[in-house]
């Protein structure tokens, strides 16, 4: 069931209705119910791999929290990660294991064929696993005691709006707010209709627009070259961000619907004056899932420099496997655990000046860095993106041909290039607002009539703007 269809349409009016005419006992068991329907409308077989990973996770935590002896609980904590991830390597990582073995035996003139699974990857399988993972791991480390209700614990697990692409949740932040009684807060609940307006407006408008075209290049990428692949390539990096994003907005504004606040993952990350500045405003769940239980763990920045780089190196690699069973993600990964070396050796920060001519200077470099490490996330394999990077500039010589040749490729003129500028620009004036402050705290100030001008006009210009060619949101594939 998409965010962005007309079943969730109905869907969540009824649970949002039911879930607060219901007397306070009988809300958590809505909360399930309504999370594993959400999640069987895609298929109802995947309700046994949510089941599983939740009945193993569930029941380690208990006996971790039984068991005194730290070898004991180490044993358990293994169990528990081996079946999570050997179920997660199974459906999304065995096809490509065997044919890069297979591959790499053929190098070494071995003849293998490689064996393969005919599986569907279950939509959110990597989001609900890892959230589970950090759960034990927390568990194990003595940070958050064992959940002992079932229901409560397997709410927490599927709970519907952030269940197929997060925000990665901690049980320390969500666990809890599950279990809490909750009186309607009709301030919270506003802020959620505005959040998830906001994300309507990013997934409909910008998203699903921009992959028009970035679709119709990057799937027949060889029958394109010069302008179109560089405009492409930048339209697919605001692309990814406000598909994304948008889920991601959408999903908090619905949690709040119900008395719930998920975690922010996402703090205008393209207004980044350096690559580590940007991975602590892009999936900030992730990122920060990866900093607690990979980073630190090997030793973080507490080593000597080889090793830390190494651990930076390590940790980029595994969140580019994590993002999909590819080389393209992998080597996505590594160039961003490249670029962090290169930053931390040249002493640049974290955080820097914006009253400063220079930080736009930055910001504008960075943001050209990630589109052309975009390039290996979107392009469907190495030599497609090998091809993209030798042939993006051709033609260049001759900057009119150079932009007629692109402008006929995507068929974009004047009038749609302007209607895609405000698309943009709205988006970016958003993000650098947002910067300082609350932006719909700012609208929330305004006088009556003002707000409401606002949020009629946004909701009219998502109705009349929206593509016709509406898509499912990119992450449902990781």
């Amino acid at each position: 069931m998409l965010f962005n269809s007309l079943s969730f349409a109905v869907f969540l009016p009824v649970v949002f209705g039911l879930y607060w005419l219901l007397p306070e006992r009988f809300r958590i068991w809505l909360l399930l119910a309504a999370s594993y329907y959400f999640y069987m409308s895609w298929n109802v077989s995947y309700i046994l791999l949510i089941l599983f990973v939740t009945l193993v996770s569930y029941g380690g935590s208990l006996c971790m929290e039984k068991r005194e002896d730290p070898r004991g609980r180490k044993l358990v904590l293994g169990v528990v990660i081996v079946s999570c991830l050997g179920l997660l390597f199974v459906f999304k990582y065995f096809n490509f294991a065997s044919q890069s073995l297979s591959r790499l035996c053929s190098l070494a003139a071995i003849p293998l064929h490689p064996a393969t699974l005919k599986l569907m990857l279950p939509v959110g399988i990597s989001f609900y696993t890892f959230q589970t993972m950090s759960y034990v791991i927390d568990v194990y480390r003595g940070d958050v005691k064992a959940e002992h209700s079932f229901v409560a614990y397997a709410a927490f697990v599927s709970f519907f709006p952030q269940l197929v692409a997060g925000p990665i949740e901690r049980s320390r932040n969500l666990l809890h707010q599950i279990k809490e009684k909750h009186m309607f807060d009709y301030g919270l609940a506003c802020d959620g209709m505005k959040l998830l307006t906001w994300g309507f407006f990013k997934k409909l408008v910008v998203a699903d627009n921009l992959a028009v075209y970035v679709d119709n290049i990057y799937n027949d990428i060889h029958d394109y070259q010069g302008l179109s692949l560089l405009v492409a390539t930048v339209f697919f990096a605001f692309q990814i961000y406000c598909d994304f994003s948008g889920y991601s907005d959408i999903a908090k504004g619905t949690a709040n619907l119900f008395g719930i606040r998920l975690m922010s993952n996402f703090k205008s990350p393209y207004f980044s004056a350096s690559v580590r500045e940007f991975w602590s405003r892009w999936h900030i769940s992730l990122s920060t899932w990866f900093r607690d239980y990979v980073y630190i763990p090997m030793g973080g920045s507490r080593v000597n420099k080889i090793r830390h780089y190494r651990n930076l190196l390590v940790t980029f690699l595994v969140s580019g496997l994590w993002h999909g069973a590819s080389w393209t993600f992998v080597f996505w990964g590594g160039i961003h655990g490249i670029l962090q070396i290169a930053e931390h050796a040249m002493g640049i920060g974290r955080n820097s000046d914006r009253k400063k001519g220079s930080w736009w200077l930055r910001v504008f470099c960075v943001f050209l860095i990630n589109c052309f490490a975009w390039i290996f996330f979107r392009a469907n394999s190495l030599q497609d993106a090998g091809y993209i990077f030798s042939h993006m500039f051709i033609g260049i010589a001759n900057p009119y041909l150079y932009v007629i040749q692109a402008c006929l490729d995507l068929n974009i003129w004047i009038g749609r290039a302007f209607q895609l500028s405000i698309y943009l620009l709205v988006l970016l004036a958003y993000d650098y607002i947002s910067l300082k402050q609350d932006v719909w705290a700012l609208v929330g100030r305004q006088k009556k009539l003002i707000r409401w001008l606002v949020y009629f006009g946004l909701v009219t210009f998502i109705i009349m703007n929206r593509s016709v060619e509406p898509s499912e949101f990119i992450y449902f594939q990781f």
